[in-house]
């Protein structure tokens, strides 16, 4: 990354106003013409300011990647054009924590991916929708990823390796006209009025979380890269506690060695 990506992608900023959650992001865009942060952003998604005629958020409702949606009116050399923007946003208030970026039954995976019926059932077996095939498991509600045989776990791995790309882009990026086009980290610890934030295109984020290699973890989940695979848990052992969900860390995102802007 270059020292004018650094410091137009991310940085640092007060939020008098405080956050809760995405409505914080529509109402800064919304105000671009007073929020220091939002022509930040902005220019971090390339605009010109002085090209912009206007700018109109909205939040996107139903099950999509992008959580709000930008219309961005903008007027160059007496040319009237509109750009749509896409942006998926993760509020943190962790910077070690796990966000879940997607969480499904195994049915709705499986008609997604074409998941094979011998992968499909061990599947079954890690999330705990088939009970357990073995002796003395270390959770009597599912199996561990590395309670499988050798065999079952290259056969797992093997269909996570040779369909990581479609995996990867369908749990971070989404299909259709509400895709993510960008990600938008904002990480607000808590008793504190500072804001850190990151923007990053959505090709960029796929290559942070998902390259690299595909493994068992020391905990038995799977693991694409930076992203990790795990049954979901909890819910007070509630059936849906056997979805399968994929979580990463978005602080990852922002570089905390780079150089920032401070805004008062």
């Amino acid at each position: 990354m270059t020292e004018k990506e650094i410091l137009i992608n991310r940085g640092s900023i007060t939020a008098k106003n405080g956050f809760k959650n995405e409505d914080f992001t529509i109402v800064e865009f919304n105000n671009w013409k007073k929020s220091k942060l939002a022509q930040l952003w902005l220019k971090a998604m390339d605009y010109d300011l002085t090209d912009i005629e206007s700018v109109q958020t909205t939040k996107v409702k139903g099950s999509f990647k992008a959580d709000i949606q930008i219309e961005i009116k903008i007027e160059i050399k007496l040319k009237s054009l509109t750009d749509i923007q896409n942006l998926q946003v993760k509020l943190v208030s962790n910077p070690k924590g796990f966000n879940q970026i997607d969480k499904r039954w195994l049915k709705s995976y499986k008609e997604l991916w074409d998941i094979p019926s011998d992968v499909y059932e061990l599947l079954q077996y890690f999330t705990g929708e088939k009970s357990q095939k073995i002796n003395n498991p270390r959770d009597n509600r599912r199996m561990f990823a590395d309670e499988f045989t050798e065999d079952e776990q290259q056969i797992l791995l093997k269909f996570f390796n040779d369909n990581k790309i479609l995996i990867v882009n369908d749990i971070l990026k989404g299909r259709g006209k509400f895709s993510a086009q960008w990600m938008l980290v904002i990480l607000k610890l808590k008793d504190t009025d500072t804001i850190d934030w990151a923007l990053e295109p959505i090709n960029k984020v796929l290559n942070h979380f998902g390259n690299g290699n595909i493994s068992i973890t020391p905990r038995g989940s799977f693991k694409i890269g930076n992203i990790t695979i795990q049954r979901k848990g909890g819910d007070n052992g509630r059936e849906t506690a056997n979805m399968l969900q994929f979580k990463i860390n978005p602080v990852e995102l922002i570089d905390k060695k780079s150089n920032k802007l401070q805004h008062a």
